[in-house]
């Protein structure tokens, strides 16, 4: 029962701040699905879950700011315009990017280490990679069928 009232808590949060522009909403609702989904699938006590989500939640602000401010959206658009003083700069920018994501990852699965046992943790993993896989797939899907129309 704990559970369930979780789920729909978490629901009614993540539903909450569906009012925002159209591009914000469609963000949000990806958001909130994938909250369902991963709540579904680790299946969390409610003092995991009460340790998990500000973890979780935190991170993926971060990957967000780090995705923000990734090199690689520069790179795009200036690789014919660069000197070689200018791609080396590049390069080095990037690489420092990389490092940023692999230094904050590596902290992530410490703190979650903290809140949930190593099992869910691996489970949440999956839980992700799932999720983008359902999203891909029915992306894919509907494309099709719109390309049909």
């Amino acid at each position: 029962m704990k559970k369930h009232i979780i789920i729909v808590l978490v629901l009614l949060v993540s539903f909450g701040a569906l009012a925002q522009k159209d591009k914000d909403n469609h963000r949000d609702k990806l958001k909130a699905l994938k909250v369902a989904h991963i709540t579904e699938q680790l299946d969390l006590t409610t003092k995991e879950a009460q340790n998990f989500w500000p973890v979780y939640n935190a991170h993926e602000t971060e990957k967000d700011k780090l995705r923000e401010n990734s090199v690689r959206k520069k790179l795009e658009s200036l690789v014919t315009e660069l000197s070689e003083e200018d791609a080396k700069r590049l390069l080095k920018q990037m690489q420092e990017a990389e490092e940023a994501k692999v230094k904050s990852q590596k902290q992530y699965l410490d703190q979650l280490s903290q809140a949930i046992s190593y099992k869910k943790i691996i489970l949440l993993l999956k839980a992700e990679r799932s999720f983008k896989q359902k999203m891909l797939e029915e992306f894919r899907q509907r494309r099709k069928d719109q390309n049909k129309n």
